[in-house]
């Protein structure tokens, strides 16, 4: 009985490391974010439309990548699946490269079967977000499936505040 509970103290005390550690690091990738995004001068929602000639759109982000803020865009064309740089002053498409392995080629599977079942596209439920909440920001938009259903997940940041919305897409 008492070494299930010291077993239980360590593995709660290891636990809470990582979880505080995981909140640190997303805290300093906000504020980052926060940082760079001054230099933006498009909206995501301008992205996922430039996007569009890579394919369907299947998720958005701007993103700190290696100091330098990025607008990110999954896209799916057929069974291909692209990543979409667009340039955040001009709103045009920077680069396109194929998405062929690893974690990316994970999400973007995954992020894919979510958007073949939404009946609505990441551009409206973004707009649908920063509408409805004055003074925001959309910084991402990410598709799941939740008990069957197609969702976006749609975050927003005013000043150094981050809010996360959900969104149905079907």
């Amino acid at each position: 009985m008492r070494r299930g509970i010291v077993v239980a103290v360590a593995v709660g005390w290891l636990l809470s490391g990582h979880l505080a550690w995981a909140q640190k690091d997303e805290a300093k990738e906000h504020a980052e974010l926060v940082k760079a995004l001054g230099a933006a001068k498009v909206s995501l929602q301008t992205g996922l439309s430039a996007s569009a000639g890579a394919g369907k759109p299947i998720s958005a982000k701007y993103e700190v990548e290696d100091g330098k803020l990025q607008m990110s865009v999954y896209t799916m064309k057929g069974p291909a699946f692209s990543e979409v740089i667009v340039d955040h002053t001009t709103g045009k498409v920077a680069k396109t490269e194929a998405i062929t392995s690893g974690d990316d080629l994970t999400a973007a599977k995954a992020q894919g079967e979510a958007m073949a079942k939404a009946k609505r596209s990441l551009r409206t439920v973004a707009d649908q977000a920063a509408k409805e909440n004055k003074g925001y920001r959309v910084v991402s938009v990410m598709p799941a499936l939740k008990d069957g259903h197609p969702v976006a997940e749609v975050t927003l940041v005013k000043g150094s505040e981050f809010k996360a919305v959900s969104e149905k897409l079907d």
